[in-house]
């Protein structure tokens, strides 16, 4: 956690943080890959330093915070429950914060399949307060501020080549969403206008930004569906076994799909193989040009929009349950 605003030279910022990328004895720092965003809806992944050992958040913070309901009704073990947690929003900023999760919620539930079963969503509102309002490096590299989560971007000033990166202490952000009821899945929101967000077991997204909340729909893809990207970077060719994910294959005739071949899809076209996913250029084929889980502001194509279904009757009891028959007339 921050606890001083600084603001650095941007040389100065640049030097610091390609020097902190090298830790002393000269070792290579641990990196991973993250996937990024682009406010054109375009998709990419990149390799950013790892966060150090992540802080808690710790028994005294976790007690003040107040969980409340955006939506829904049903029991835990009947439904699918997503929690949002948001940093840079003091006391003062808690309305923001309230229309950021409804707005980020409103869009979600628009999308097909969510629009058919929404009512088999809780969605859970965490109000962390911080410090200070807004999040590190925004508007520019070197400012620090006060918040509860530790949201930044730059990956948290990790990352000197991506400002839109904008990580948090996911040990933090878990914690807090661990106070609903349930959480399946969880989405961070920073107080920002500022483009940014990025996928990973805790989604992020820029709360006050109109084009982040694809961000957390194509996340969900991920989360919900088990659904495979559909990019193609940044990878040559794929020489590997047939992927699990139902919405890639390394069989160009598509036999995976099946039935599916030939029929329209709701992202446009028709279900037939397209070379280029799963991070591949060559090797691996999507079944349609460009759904969402190749680039945000599309739709899930069949495939995908299918394997969600099947994940929501996976998780959700009463979705199993037979249809009574009609009376008789």
């Amino acid at each position: 956690m921050h606890r001083s605003r600084l603001l650095l030279p941007a040389l100065t910022v640049t030097a610091l943080a390609l020097f902190a990328q090298v830790p002393a004895g000269g070792a290579a720092p641990a990196m991973e890959w993250r996937e990024v965003f682009g406010e054109d809806g375009s998709i990419t992944q990149v390799r950013t330093p790892k966060a150090p050992a992540e802080e808690s958040a710790g028994f005294r913070a976790l007690a003040t915070a107040e969980v409340t309901k955006v939506f829904g009704d049903r029991d835990s073990s009947d439904a699918f429950d997503l929690v949002f947690v948001g940093d840079g929003y003091t006391a003062d900023d808690l309305a923001t914060y309230t229309a950021n999760v409804q707005s980020k919620w409103d869009e979600l539930s628009a999308v097909e399949p969510f629009t058919t079963y929404k009512a088999y969503f809780n969605v859970w509102q965490v109000n962390v307060v911080s410090n200070e309002s807004g999040v590190d490096h925004d508007p520019t590299r070197g400012i620090a501020k006060d918040t509860a989560l530790d949201m930044g971007f730059w990956c948290q000033g990790r990352d000197a080549t991506t400002e839109r990166l904008l990580c948090v202490n996911e040990t933090k952000a878990k914690e807090y969403a661990a106070l609903a009821p349930q959480a399946d899945q969880v989405i961070a929101l920073g107080n920002t206008a500022k483009y940014g967000g990025a996928g990973g077991s805790v989604a992020t997204a820029a709360g006050s930004n109109a084009s982040a909340g694809q961000i957390a729909i194509h996340e969900l893809g991920h989360s919900i569906g088990g659904l495979a990207d559909e990019y193609d970077y940044p990878y040559a060719t794929y020489t590997g076994t047939e992927p699990r994910e139902f919405n890639v294959t390394k069989d160009p005739t598509g036999a995976k799909w099946g039935e599916y071949l030939g029929q329209p899809s709701p992202d446009g076209g028709v279900i037939a193989p397209v070379e280029g996913a799963r991070y591949y250029k060559n090797g691996l084929y999507r079944p349609t040009a460009n759904s969402i889980m190749r680039t945000l502001g599309k739709q899930f194509n069949s495939i995908g929009r299918d394997a969600m279904v099947k994940a929501f009757k996976a998780k959700i009891p009463s979705l199993n349950e037979p249809v009574a028959a009609p009376p008789a007339p």
